[in-house]
């Protein structure tokens, strides 16, 4: 199916607050076409979008697609009887997914794409960055926010994207690069197993052109099998790795994210200099590894995405090396049922380097209750390795508990995962604030 971006001047996003669908209405946006958009609840990325323009419904119902709407661009996690999507199709308005609308960006530009189960986001940041400063001047989309905003409009023929293998939407895409940071068991509610996984991320590789490069680090499980005998050239980032690199965000991880974005940098003739420049001035993007602020007693916010054992382990071992004998307290929220249920015995080892851990009710995003798993389980997995762990009915509670144990500059709180945990932190940062 051939998509035409340029034609339709009234677009419609049902899922608007998605960080990918929401990148995609500040493009069409900025290129002058009226933008409108639904979703659940009301976020910091709705009220934005709301001021620079999107006309912005909270609740999703048929009466939100008028006639005049000439494409609907909805999120895959949207299902088919939504109303609005139902509507769209009895008046014949053309839908499409948002990977499949990324894919028709895709097919119109030079394509560096970025996938992986961890470590994703802050490498396309990093890439999006050299090439900015590099004044290759890339149209970015990016699965959080650079300076406030996940799209950066560019003029030249280069995207910079980040590919989701979330229902292998990422085969949208059409690399001429692609990055592989590493590949993990997850998503777990679609994917069979782990050579399920595998064959998605082959597939995208087959992608890529024989005068095209795909990033690795060839010593990573399950790499090997996704790249043998791909007719692109084959680029192992490990060798571009430097562990001397002043990155300002810390942590293992992070370093090989680096080497990475140094590996395309070099594909792409940037200097050596200039790309480590770049990403020693990277600062990191929101909700990864994110300094929130202090409280009118010292103690330190953070937030951070991670939410997969993988990712929590690397983050926090990060902080640790950072924190200099600071106490670390992490609230963390597990996401989703099956997720949580198919690690538990991997949560229950990655917390080591925390002092202490609060878990909050799970967010269950787009899964039915299951009552067979709960984050007081988590808990009691946790407390086996030494850790102090506790498990709380709701953020109310949380955050008076917190208000009574962060008391020094030597406490420092992680906020913890993919769902809405962030609003912790937030708020006991709003109520210092109003105290001074």
């Amino acid at each position: 199916m051939k998509i035409d971006l340029a034609k339709p001047k009234k677009v419609h996003f049902i899922g608007v607050g998605g960080i990918g669908t929401s990148a995609l209405a500040r493009m069409f946006l900025l290129q002058g076409k009226q933008v409108s958009g639904s979703d659940r609840d009301e976020s910091e990325i709705t009220k934005e979008l709301a001021k620079e323009g999107v006309k912005i419904s909270i609740g999703q119902k048929a009466e939100n697609i008028q006639k005049s709407i000439e494409l609907v661009i909805y999120t895959i996690a949207i299902p088919d009887d939504n109303p609005e999507l139902v509507r769209a199709r009895e008046l014949g308005i053309e839908c499409v997914t948002y990977p499949q609308a990324l894919g028709a960006l895709s097919e119109e530009k030079y394509t560096i794409a970025v996938s992986g189960t961890h470590g994703k986001t802050t490498t396309t940041a990093m890439i999006a960055k050299i090439l900015i400063d590099g004044k290759k001047d890339p149209t970015v989309v990016v699965g959080s926010l650079m300076k406030g905003t996940n799209f950066i409009a560019g003029k030249s023929k280069y995207l910079v994207a980040e590919a989701c293998e979330y229902k292998r939407s990422f085969l949208n895409l059409s690399p001429k690069i692609l990055v592989i940071t590493n590949i993990d068991d997850d998503h777990l509610d679609y994917y069979k197993d782990i050579e399920d996984i595998k064959s998605a991320f082959r597939e995208l590789a087959l992608k890529v052109p024989k005068n095209g490069y795909v990033v690795c680090d060839l010593e990573q499980p399950h790499i090997a099998d996704v790249v043998k005998n791909l007719e692109s050239t084959i680029i192992d980032y490990e060798l571009f790795e430097d562990q001397n690199l002043n990155l300002k965000i810390p942590g293992e991880h992070n370093i090989a994210n680096a080497g990475a974005a140094l590996a395309v940098a070099d594909i792409l003739t940037i200097s050596r200099k200039q790309a480590e420049k770049s990403l020693e001035e990277f600062s990191g993007t929101w909700r990864r590894s994110e300094f929130k602020g202090a409280l009118s007693n010292g103690a330190q916010i953070y937030d951070d995405y991670a939410h997969h054992p993988t990712e929590i382990k690397a983050t926090l071992k990060g902080f640790r090396e950072m924190l200099n004998g600071k106490n670390l307290t992490v609230v963390f929220q597990p996401h989703l049922y099956s997720r949580t249920k198919h690690h538990l015995t991997h949560f229950g080892e990655v917390f080591t380097d925390a002092d202490t851990v609060i878990l909050a009710p799970i967010y269950p995003a787009r899964e039915p209750h299951d009552p067979s798993i709960s984050s007081d389980m988590v808990a009691e997995r946790i407390r086996t390795h030494g850790v102090t762990a506790m498990s709380m009915p709701s953020f109310d509670a949380i955050e008076n508990h917190l208000r009574q144990s962060l008391n020094s500059s030597g406490d420092v709180l992680i906020t913890m995962g993919a769902g809405d945990v962030y609003k912790i932190a937030e708020n006991l940062l709003y109520y210092s604030n109003v105290k001074k």
